[in-house]
């Protein structure tokens, strides 16, 4: 029998690795420590062994085995492993509970996919020669290397797609993930992003753009705002029919309402003018939640601290919300922002905002920059949880949006 279509899609499960925090209680703290002074991030203390025999460490690029991390925690979170207390480098660990592995999907987004191993053994290449080059560069560099390597350890036999739309495509990664549940060609789908850009290499490229502050300190929608944090990260979400989830006595952490994608067709790197194709996007993702502007609880932006990207975006936002005033956030104060992962580490922090009735900071921003007219939080800020809207906007014009709202 077919699947019912139009499925109520629900997050069940949230695992993340980021500057900010490992895991989901230090990343909530994290979001409410004050802004770091450093342009490059990395998450410390990450240790693949954990998760990872000493032979797949050596076939996965840090992206990978961050999601291989984010994956696993989400899992757990979601109390869909049949031996949640295995190690989780174990084969056991990896096999999930209750879920028809034909019908289990992944949906993962990244910027640049394996660049690090590619950096890296083309430094191998030149100092070293052929012969020495890594017979595993190409599947470790390839961008749909952390979606597959989650397919393989869980045995999820439904699609593994990758989604590289920039900094957008963490969203974008939810987003199909969300499509998959609800269209009913699965029953559970690890979506969200993994991106590790940190190469000496990428971050001369960010630097000589102007794109990387140089102070270090990132100030989303701040008068004084000069560039953002370079970071790595992974996200996972864990993705399943709300019915079907609340069936098995899970506690969902928020559904996801509505998802939308366009392009500005316009520019490599700057945002169309007035933030019109951002704006397209929001209205359509709010089309698609079935949400009005007004009846927005809070909107979780892009806020990259560069110049035009946060005046566009501030733009686009005052349009769709008219007289309305909603709280808005960027997290990428304290997170950095890690492209192609950033959507999916601020929809864990939407959940988590959801579930603690309480909005994070933007870690950095003192003075709202001039001819901006946006509400922008400074303070943890309780409140009563509603749909959230959540942007990301990359290079190459890309959009994605999300709808995530609490659990009816």
């Amino acid at each position: 029998m077919r699947a019912p279509l139009n499925r109520v899609v629900a997050v069940t499960g949230l695992g993340v690795l980021n500057p900010a925090g490992t895991g989901v209680p230090a990343f909530w703290a994290g979001l409410m420590a004050p802004a770091p002074t450093t342009p490059v991030r990395r998450v410390d203390g990450f240790d693949p062994a954990r998760w990872l025999s000493r032979k797949q460490q050596r076939t996965l690029d840090r992206s990978a085995q961050l999601a291989v991390a984010a994956a696993d925690e989400a899992l757990r979170d979601a109390g869909l492993l049949a031996h949640p207390d295995a190690a989780p480098s174990t084969p056991e660990a990896c096999v999930l509970a209750g879920v028809d592995p034909a019908r289990a999907g992944v949906a993962l987004g990244t910027g640049i996919g394996g660049v690090s191993t590619l950096e890296a053994q083309t430094v191998v290449l030149g100092e070293r020669g052929a012969r020495l080059v890594s017979p595993f560069t190409v599947p470790m560099s390839m961008p749909n290397a952390p979606a597959a390597a989650l397919s393989m350890r869980y045995g999820a036999r439904g699609p593994a797609t990758t989604v590289t739309t920039a900094c957008a495509a963490g969203a974008d990664g939810i987003a199909a993930g969300a499509r998959l549940v609800a269209s009913g060609t699965c029953d559970v789908v690890l979506a969200g992003g993994a991106d590790v850009s940190l190469t000496p290499t990428c971050l001369a490229g960010f630097a000589n753009m102007r794109a990387l502050s140089p102070s270090g300190t990132t100030r989303p929608f701040d008068a004084r705002r000069d560039g953002l944090a370079a970071a790595e990260a992974a996200a996972v979400l864990v993705l399943e029919p709300l019915e079907a989830a609340l069936e098995r006595g899970a506690e969902p952490w928020a559904t996801i309402a509505g998802a939308a994608s366009t392009s500005d067709a316009h520019h490599l790197t700057a945002p169309a003018p007035h933030g019109a194709g951002a704006l397209e996007c929001m209205r359509r993702a709010l089309h698609d939640a079935g949400v009005a502007p007004q009846e927005l609880g809070h909107v979780n932006a892009h806020g990259t601290s560069t110049v035009l990207n946060d005046a566009a975006e501030a733009e686009a936002l005052r349009t769709l919300l008219g007289p309305a005033r909603v709280p808005v956030t960027s997290v990428k104060g304290v997170t950095g922002h890690a492209f192609g992962a950033a959507g999916a580490v601020e929809a864990v922090a939407v959940a988590l905002s959801i579930r603690h009735a309480l909005l994070p900071p933007t870690a950095g921003h003192e003075h709202l920059d001039e001819g901006m007219d946006i509400d922008v939080v400074t303070e943890p800020t309780p409140w009563a949880p509603g749909p959230v809207l959540s942007n990301s906007f990359g290079f190459g014009g890309h959009n994605g949006c999300l709808v995530v709202a609490p659990v009816p």
